[in-house]
């Protein structure tokens, strides 16, 4: 099993030069100059709605719905693994269920790219989306909420009422926008870890979570072993590879190609002048990953949107549409600079980095782990979880793997809610009987 490489320029190596931004009166007529030149910028031929906002991003005075908030780095900066950091961190997070008077049944569910601490719930204020778990959190689930007392919180450098680009820089008064330094799954983790001291959980129950979650899954085991009992990362990995880092890579260069996303300080654009485009071409090129080739190939084959408009440059098949409406979507719930920001977050995980290699971070574990792949998963392919099993079990660490047989792709592990309720079943189960 590779290790990604991180090294510094050789000797040698020019690195490239520093663009330095203008200041003072520089800056407005800096802005006067963009805003002069978005003005002349065509809309995207895919024709999306000339409504969208800005950002999706939950911003101060919104209804707050049922989040909760926690606020760290009062007294000291929050430094980051990359050498940045921030003052006054802001945590949004949301519970169900009842915390045990000796704080043994919490599960903490951890939430991949584009979720956030919504986990479960319905559509209200404050709340755009029914909750991304809804069939496996709430009472009478497999993450039964009348047994566990259960937290999501939404990641360090998300859009959903923790601290990340679109949130107020305490320095300027302003969105942090392209301010806003690189974040890491250990810096999310470690804020993670701030919400338990903050709940009075010593020691989680299980921490569960899919995709990029079941990144933070691996480093809460590494990190904090004495503060887990189980872990579950589904469809997941120990290291993000090089075809994983590619498809995220493009993805971003989409995003930052739209000139409205102006290097990512847009929040005072108006409506339908943001990088709505970019961001809904980022996420179409992700969900072609996140599903497969039968699910599409079943769903859209070659229908056309409208049989009669064909041979126009923009005219649609079905899936093209399918395409535009999730990224659509996306874009009224998220922020641009929040996807650019976490996902390269996904790139740069590899448990093993700093800590001698993958074998030996993972023998940091405290069993039972629990791993799940989806069979048809292209994006996370099972035999990056087999790997991590095999090492597991090489090290004997107590660990179990299933395979959900399914078509849905990656995303099967939010959609194949009764086959992954089964296996986080059967964990906890193993859990609570256990010393």
């Amino acid at each position: 099993m590779q290790r990604l490489l991180h090294s510094a320029p050789e000797h040698g190596e020019h690195q490239r030069p520093v663009t330095r931004r203008p200041v003072g009166a520089d800056v407005t007529s800096a802005n006067d100059m963009l805003s002069e030149t978005m003005t002349s910028i065509p809309l995207h031929p895919r024709g999306y709605h000339p409504d969208l906002p800005v950002s999706g991003a939950w911003r101060e005075g919104d209804p707050v719905g049922r989040r909760r908030f926690l606020t760290i780095a009062t007294d000291h900066p929050f430094v980051l693994s990359g050498g940045g950091s921030l003052e006054r961190v802001t945590l949004a997070y949301e519970t169900w269920g009842e915390l045990a008077p000796d704080a043994s049944n919490a599960i903490l569910v951890c939430h991949a790219l584009t979720g956030d601490s919504h986990a479960a719930g319905s559509i209200a204020p404050g709340h755009p989306s029914e909750g991304w778990w809804n069939d496996l959190i709430g009472p009478g689930c497999a993450i039964d909420t009348s047994k566990y007392f259960v937290v999501c919180v939404n990641t360090l450098g998300g859009c959903q009422g923790t601290t990340g680009p679109s949130s107020i820089d305490p320095a300027t008064g302003q969105p942090y926008g392209s301010r806003f330094p690189a974040v890491t799954i250990r810096d999310i983790v470690r804020t993670q870890a701030a919400v338990a001291d903050h709940l009075g959980v010593d020691r989680w129950h299980s921490i569960v979570g899919g995709s990029m979650g079941g990144m933070q899954v691996l480093e809460w085991g590494v990190m904090y072993p004495d503060r887990v009992r189980s872990l579950a990362p589904l469809a997941s990995t120990v290291a993000a590879s090089a075809q994983q880092v590619a498809w995220s890579a493009v993805g971003r260069t989409a995003l930052a190609l739209d000139a409205r996303w102006r290097g990512g300080d847009y929040y005072d654009a108006e409506p339908g002048d943001g990088p709505h485009a970019g961001l809904a071409i980022a996420r179409a090129i992700a969900q072609i990953t996140y599903r497969s080739e039968v699910v599409f190939a079943d769903r859209f084959h070659r229908e056309l949107v409208d049989p009669h408009r064909v041979y126009e440059l923009w005219d649609r098949f079905q899936v093209e549409s399918y395409l535009d409406h999730h990224g659509e979507k996306l874009v009224r719930r998220f922020d641009a600079n929040s996807y650019v920001i976490l996902n390269r977050a996904m790139d740069l995980h590899d448990i093993g980095w700093g800590r001698g290699g993958v074998r030996a971070a993972l023998q940091r574990l405290n069993g039972p782990v629990m791993t799940l792949s989806i069979s048809s998963d292209a994006l996370y392919p099972p035999y990056q979880q087999r790997e991590m099993v095999e090492l597991l079990e090489d090290m004997g660490i107590d660990c179990d793997y299933r395979v959900v047989e399914s078509d849905q792709g990656h995303d099967g592990f939010l959609l194949e809610a009764a086959a992954v309720g089964e296996v986080l079943s059967d964990l906890f189960d193993r859990v609570g009987n256990s010393p």
